[in-house]
């Protein structure tokens, strides 16, 4: 069960560091009959599909140590850096066409 009281960020890293073990009882409740399988099956087929980015060897080293510095698998780290990255600019092409 994700624990109460977690922000988006802390909540997404509870999700990543679990999710083997989440989709591991999704699928013994799937073969229970314990939940309704179109939910779960969906939910699942939606969590797999991530898409691989390449970067820098340079960058992920330099990832790597920032985020043992904040006690975050690195693989973590990096998706939160690059989903406040589009935030950031999704919020300020919000404020460039609204003076445009």
């Amino acid at each position: 069960m994700v624990p109460k009281g977690l922000n988006e960020r802390q909540e997404a890293e509870w999700w990543d560091a679990h999710m083997d073990s989440v989709e591991s009882n999704l699928l013994e409740a799937m073969e229970g009959g314990t939940i309704k399988q179109g939910n779960a099956e969906r939910l699942l087929r939606e969590a797999r599909e991530l898409e691989k980015v390449s970067l820098a060897r340079k960058d992920i080293e330099r990832a790597k140590k920032l985020s043992k510095k904040r006690k975050v698998d690195y693989e973590t780290f990096v998706r939160n850096l690059f989903h406040q990255a589009v935030e950031r600019e999704e919020q300020s092409a919000k404020r460039h066409k609204k003076t445009a």
